[in-house]
């Protein structure tokens, strides 16, 4: 029996690279899942693909009325819910003070707005099981990136959003609590140059974390796991960063390697 057996999660974006994963790990512990995002075709392939337990309901975090919807839906489904992954983003690769203001609304409405959103419609579900919300957020929220600058901003703005959401889940026995993945393969599908996010994040050259590798999405996914089950019932309020070391400091090598993500081992 899997540590989330008959526990009932809305992951949204959870039809690519992390939300896909957390989503596969869910279910391989025994929860039905529904996932969330944009493309219908995108969602009803994912949704096949994680095979018995998984729905796909087509949503835009950044829609009010869809957020809703997708909700009522979700709870519909399933007969309630337990857990909310809050996952769905989109990224610029701009510096901040280069961002177009239509690429600031959008990430904004998507990364924040869609994130309370979300939480703000699943709670009265949660409350009723003291369920539990896990933010997917980033290091960039953390130490920010130039590069990304905006994004790191909305990740920072999540950080703090799960720190007041636990404060007002707790009468209830609602968790809320936030993970920071670090570099991780698959990057994200929304990431892209100003004016074009759905571009997707190409994989580059990373530097390679103290711990010696790239981070891959089930490492984020156990870390989900964690957060979602009965184990973490004392734990609220918490940010989690699972960036293999990254954070930690600089650290001076010799020679400093780098990796092309795609060429690396798989697990």
């Amino acid at each position: 029996m899997g540590v989330l057996e008959g526990k009932r999660a809305l992951v949204t974006g959870g039809t690519t690279g992390l939300g896909l994963a957390i989503a596969g790990r869910f279910l391989r512990e025994g929860a039905r899942v529904v996932i969330t995002g944009r493309d219908p075709g995108l969602g009803e392939r994912a949704a096949q693909a994680l095979g018995a337990g998984a729905m796909f309901i087509a949503a835009d975090a950044g829609d009010p009325d869809a957020v809703a919807a997708s909700v009522r839906a979700a709870a519909d489904r399933l007969g309630g819910l337990d857990v909310l992954v809050n996952n769905a983003g989109v990224g610029v690769t701009a510096r901040l003070v280069d961002t177009p203001l239509a690429d600031y609304d959008q990430v904004m409405s998507v990364n924040v707005r869609g994130y309370l959103l979300y939480a703000q419609h699943t709670y009265p579900h949660l409350a009723r099981r003291r369920g539990c919300m896990i933010h997917v957020a980033s290091d960039a929220g953390i130490w920010g990136e130039q590069a990304i600058g905006l994004y790191s901003v909305t990740k920072a703005a999540v950080i703090m959003l799960g720190k007041m959401l636990a404060l007002d889940g707790g009468p209830d026995g609602v968790r809320s609590n936030v993970l920071c993945p670090g570099d991780i393969w698959p990057g994200m599908r929304h990431m892209g140059p100003p004016g074009d996010l759905d571009r997707g994040e190409e994989g580059g050259e990373w530097a390679v974390p103290p711990i010696g590798r790239i981070g891959q999405s089930g490492d984020v996914a156990a870390a989900a796991v964690f957060y979602a089950s009965d184990d973490a019932e004392f734990i609220t309020g918490t940010t989690l960063l699972v960036d293999g070391g990254m954070t930690a400091g600089y650290l001076q090598r010799e020679q400093s390697p780098q990796v092309q993500p795609g060429l690396r081992d798989q697990e």
